[in-house]
């Protein structure tokens, strides 16, 4: 007997085989989950092929649908998504359904997931609690899994796109024409049985906050604000001062103060822009020239004019890149005493030493015994007194 004929014969009388047990179904009353997932596609915008987060949801009674394409799904983008969603579909529901992913999971799995509490306070501010499903039932999130390959196949299929927003606008045309057509494995319409779930949703909040992220950043050399792949222009009396930026979903804010605010335009992730409003260009002729010094150099000067010839010599010698170098070199004149510093610097200087690195630790050589001990206690009590 041949090995195929053996195993055949196995399967055949259940020998060695699992009893296949039949699949049931998940009945879900309406107004009760929401489904939840994101799924990896490719598609070209503005003439290039790029990846793209599909993100989905869906609501387990009527089968609405509504999806969004992101370059990255992060906790923002993921905030983003179920604001647009809940007001697409004009309200809440119990439960959203995820798949154990990161952006909402902060530990556990199934039944015991423990949401991050950041995600956990974003669905008390619209009424629901997040849900996982276990590890390896894929059937739980079917409802949602099930349109991916639909929007593959059917909406990504043959169509371009001119930008992200374009990619969206048409992506939500398309929610609405889904949503409006008859469906054959549920024998109805997704928006006819809406009306009768929209009954049962929980209304949203009077006022929803604009979903929103807060960064750090340093303006550079050039005037400009670097955040993700992009770079945003401030003005040039902005260089080298410490701003926030609060990143929304249409717009970036950058803050030096309450009062001075620049806003821009928000450039999707990849796109690898250099922002730059009209105001914030120098007149012509009037615009930074290359044989400037840079602000580094000239604040170094200011400090320790001492140090003109040892400048010099770093631009010409110095192996790291100059606009780093200078900003150390200008970090050490203001955090160490004047003496050690021009000391260090001179006997750099005499051996030919352009490693700040080690031009540092010789200063901290010098200032080891001295810099931080107190002045000794002369007298006794009796006599401060």
């Amino acid at each position: 007997m041949s090995y195929p004929a053996l195993t055949a014969f196995c399967r055949r009388h259940g020998i060695g085989q699992e009893p296949k047990a039949a699949s049931g179904q998940y009945h879900f009353e309406p107004g009760v989950e929401l489904q939840h997932d994101t799924s990896p596609h490719e598609t070209e915008i503005a003439g290039k092929k790029r990846k793209i987060q599909s993100a989905s949801a869906v609501l387990c009674y009527s089968r609405m649908l509504f999806f969004q394409c992101y370059p990255t799904f992060q906790r923002f983008d993921c905030k983003v998504f179920l604001t647009d969603a809940l007001r697409y579909i004009g309200g809440s529901v119990q439960r959203v359904m995820i798949d154990n992913t990161h952006v909402v999971v902060l530990r556990g799995t199934g039944a015991d997931m423990i949401p991050v509490p950041e995600m956990e306070a974003f669905g008390e501010r619209f009424g629901f609690r997040f849900a996982a499903h276990e590890r390896g039932d894929a059937n739980r999130s079917a409802r949602v899994e099930r349109g991916f390959d639909f929007i593959d196949n059917n909406f990504l299929a043959g169509r371009t796109f001119s930008s992200w927003e374009d990619l969206n606008q048409q992506a939500r045309q398309w929610c609405d024409g889904f949503n409006g057509t008859y469906k054959k494995h549920i024998r109805a319409v997704p928006r006819e049985l809406f009306a009768v779930e929209r009954l049962h949703l929980k209304p949203l909040p009077v006022w929803i906050p604009e979903v929103y992220r807060l960064q750090e950043r340093i303006v550079d050399v050039e005037g400009y604000v670097a955040l993700h792949s992009s770079r945003y222009s401030v003005p040039v009396a902005w260089i080298g001062r410490r701003v926030e930026v609060r990143e929304t979903k249409d717009k970036i804010e950058i803050q030096l103060d309450a009062r001075h605010i620049v806003t821009h335009k928000r450039v999707a992730e990849g796109d690898y822009q250099r922002i730059t409003l009209p105001q914030h260009r120098p007149p012509r002729g009037q615009g930074i020239k290359r044989t400037d010094p840079h602000p580094e150099e000239q604040a170094i000067l200011q400090a320790a004019p001492e140090l003109a010839d040892y400048l010099v010599a770093l631009k010409k010698r110095g192996r790291r890149y100059l606009t780093i170098a200078l900003r150390q070199l200008l970090q050490i004149v203001r955090e160490y005493p004047r003496q050690p510093v021009l000391s260090a610097v001179a006997e750099a200087a005499r051996y030919g030493l352009f490693d700040l690195d080690r031009l540092e630790r010789m200063i901290l050589r010098r200032i080891a015994r001295d810099y931080f001990l107190l002045d000794e206690w002369k007298g006794t009590p009796d006599e401060d007194e």
